[in-house]
């Protein structure tokens, strides 16, 4: 028997939805000696910061009219590849990055008069507001190397297809002899120019020469600078600076003061770096990595060379909300390339512009550690690994990479589906890990679980450290509490559960008293 729990997390959608809010049902089976549950997450920002079951990565933040509105593109969760669903947009009042609303569909794949029967994906986009005061949406299909426009009179309303970039004899920019294929616009208007940024370069690929900068007129598609070569790919990077972290796709730009800053995918793909320069079109010197979606080259609480988290492509950038500055990245689920959430991690900048490193929290938005009590839910975890040698850290894959002996972030419904993921494949030495959490008194850990197991999940608050304790799991086809009594040490605290023993278990939650 199970009693079902229906736990209420607040999330807006707009009027055009036909209200203005609504509570979204969350399922959680509990036994009966268990009395509802709390996930706190009340004016909090965690990681992922959409919806568990939302699948929106390669996100570009903006600020628009004290809102933070975010454009990506958008997988479907069991999807076969990248991008199968239509754009949505999100948003979030400035100051509560905790509290975001689904604007909904934005634009179909079957509003590109090159795509009517919607065989072609939309890939990452990206927005800027024209010189008319209206905003632009600017895309490449998966199929074809050209850059597509979309414009809309608001931020998150139903954009229509505008045209494309094209030089001034009409020919579209991808399609000229001697052009480079165009991938992953990136936009910024200054006045009557926009800059756009794209490109796409694999290892090793002599064809493709680095991330290109094209300058457009007032109309938003008519090319007024050529295209220029402003980051090396990789066989054209020998004393750029670049060296091992070259440019391979999803350039974005940004700028702070006078400083423009290009933020990009490298060619080990886990890595969203980022190079600087006082020109939007020449000049871009390599400054260092932002983040990481495996944690690669952090030390500060493991060896740097230590991936904690099974890595991917990357695709993000750089936002100021308030006085606070953001760095929008995804990380990858279900065991495969196609099922990408994304994260946040607030980023602190040096005088000098410089940007240290963030490591992946679950503490997203905000910054600083969670409340260290109550109930959490299992998808927020930061780390997520095996037996070091088994850690994947990057490419695309062509389908699943993790079989059954690797855990995954996943869902039991379909695409859309509301309903809470959690960790599936906890099988021997599997650790999730979630940081941070601000401890006091905590005498009691329980955690829900279900699966063919038989064992215990070990409780640390390093993911090397001593073992605090052990809560026993057994065999069990719903999920099931599991309780001991457990010190967690007060102050500013990691969680980490190891699971050992026979089967694999299956992580819902899991509790602070």
């Amino acid at each position: 028997m199970r009693i079902v729990n229906l736990v209420y997390v607040y999330i807006e959608t707009p009027l055009k939805h036909e209200h203005a809010r609504c509570l979204l049902l969350y399922e959680s089976y509990l036994d009966k000696s268990k009395q509802g549950v709390h996930f706190p997450m009340k004016k909090q920002g965690l990681n992922p910061y959409l919806p568990s079951w939302e699948y929106v990565p390669d996100g570009e933040p903006y600020v628009f009219n004290d809102r933070v509105y975010v454009y990506g593109s958008h997988d479907r969760f069991n999807g076969h590849a990248f991008c199968l669903n239509d754009y949505v947009c999100w948003s979030a009042p400035v100051d509560d990055l905790g509290k975001w609303r689904n604007e909904g569909v934005i634009y179909q794949k079957t509003d590109d008069p090159l795509n009517p029967d919607g065989h072609m994906c939309l890939y990452a986009p990206d927005v800027t507001i024209g010189p008319d005061g209206r905003y632009y949406l600017y895309y490449v299909l998966d199929k074809v190397p050209v850059v597509s426009v979309a414009v809309c009179d608001s931020p998150a309303g139903k954009y229509e297809f505008y045209g494309y970039v094209q030089y001034t004899d009409g020919t579209r920019l991808g399609e000229r002899e001697g052009d480079e294929p165009q991938f992953d616009p990136g936009v910024l208007t200054e006045g009557e120019l926009t800059y756009l940024y794209t490109g796409f370069c694999a290892p090793g690929d002599r064809s493709r020469h680095g991330a290109m900068a094209t300058v457009l007129g007032p109309d938003m598609l008519t090319i007024v600078e050529e295209p220029v070569f402003i980051a090396p790919s990789q066989p054209y990077s020998d004393g750029s600076g670049y060296e091992g972290h070259e440019f391979f796709e999803a350039p974005s730009i940004r700028k702070r003061g006078d400083l423009y800053y290009l933020v990009y995918s490298s060619v080990v793909m886990h890595e969203l770096c980022y190079a600087t320069s006082t020109s939007p079109t020449q000049g871009f010197e390599y400054q260092g990595v932002i983040v990481s979606n495996c944690d690669l080259h952090i030390d500060t609480y493991k060896p740097a060379g230590k991936p904690m988290y099974y890595g991917g492509n990357n695709h993000g950038s750089i936002v100021e909300i308030g006085a606070e500055w953001y760095i929008f990245y995804h990380r990858h689920t279900n065991g495969d390339a196609f099922n990408r959430q994304g994260c946040i991690e607030k980023l602190t900048f040096e005088k000098d512009g410089f940007i240290p490193q963030v490591e992946m929290t679950s503490c997203g938005s905000n910054g600083e550690p969670l409340e260290g009590r109550g109930e959490y839910p299992a998808y927020l975890a930061c780390n997520l690994f095996t037996q070091e040698d088994q850690l994947y850290t990057g490419g695309f894959g062509t389908g699943a990479w993790l079989d059954s002996r690797f855990p995954k972030i996943t869902q039991d419904g379909r695409d859309g589906d509301e309903e809470t993921g959690y960790i599936a494949n906890m099988t021997e030495s599997a650790t999730a890990g979630f940081k941070y959490f601000d401890c006091k008194d905590i005498q009691q850990v329980t955690i829900k679980v279900r699966g063919y197991c038989n064992g215990s999940f070990e409780v640390k608050t390093a993911w090397d450290g001593p073992v605090l304790g052990t809560i026993p799991v057994h065999f069990t086809n719903v999920w099931k509490p599991y309780s001991s009594a457990i010190h967690i040490p007060d102050g500013k605290q990691a969680l980490y559960f190891t699971y050992q023993g026979m089967g694999s278990a299956s992580l819902a939650s899991f509790e602070l008293k």
